[in-house]
């Protein structure tokens, strides 16, 4: 597991959350779901302040997020505050069949940056709610995607294989068994299917979990 993935999932194993299944790559950014942040929220007791509305607009909306993450003394208490930002066609992007919930995304984003800033993982791993414009490499542009009326969404399809692989990989118990799992015909459909930086992400997963298993070096092959 590469240092920064490392350093994530040490942070999230403090409030019960694994690194698998919570947290992938795109383009080489770490981005984590936002029920997971609410999940952690709840697991360190966090309190937020009422939020403050910098900016409203029928098509924007600007939300400043204070919150708290309790301490052994008050005194201890971690503060962070953080800016949401949301305006429709420019950081956020609906279908023509979606309504735009401008204050609610906004309201979104402060919090989650809250959240990561006091868990210390701001600046490595950001918010699903800002994942789009990094799967689009362009700066500040966020597609919302209505699943009902328009199906499933590819991005979130390679994000789930991605996490049932590593769910398979964490549950295997030997070398031979991580070999085998990743020489299956399935397996080796499914990653072909992904794009290069996910497939690179699960096989140097799967190297890792070979090293915790105590692997010393090249895996078993089968014989052709």
């Amino acid at each position: 597991m590469r240092t920064a993935d490392k350093q994530i999932a040490d942070i999230l194993v403090r409030y019960g959350e694994p690194f698998a299944g919570n947290v992938w790559r795109v383009q080489g950014t770490a981005v984590i779901y936002h029920k997971t942040l609410e999940r952690i929220a709840a697991q360190a007791r966090m309190v937020f302040e009422p939020p403050t509305i910098l900016r409203a607009e029928r098509d924007e909306a600007v939300i400043l997020v204070s919150g708290r993450l309790p301490g052994a003394t008050p005194n201890a208490d971690r503060v962070e505050w953080s800016i949401g930002e949301a305006l429709v066609n420019v950081n956020y992007r609906v279908s023509g069949k979606q309504a735009a919930y401008v204050y609610a995304m906004a309201e979104k984003r402060a919090k989650d940056r809250v959240i990561l800033k006091l868990i210390e993982l701001h600046g490595l791993v950001y918010s699903e709610e800002e994942a789009d414009e990094f799967r689009r490499g362009q700066p500040a542009a966020i597609h919302a995607i209505d699943e009902e009326m328009d199906g499933p969404d590819p991005f979130d399809e390679v994000t789930e294989a991605e996490a049932d692989l590593k769910r398979r990989i964490d549950e295997v118990e030997t070398v031979n068994a991580v070999t085998d799992l990743m020489l299956d015909g399935e397996t080796q459909r499914i990653l072909n299917a992904m794009p290069q930086g996910t497939r690179d992400e699960v096989r140097d997963y799967a190297k890792a979990r070979l090293r915790t298993l105590g692997w010393p070096g090249k895996p078993r092959r089968r014989a052709a």
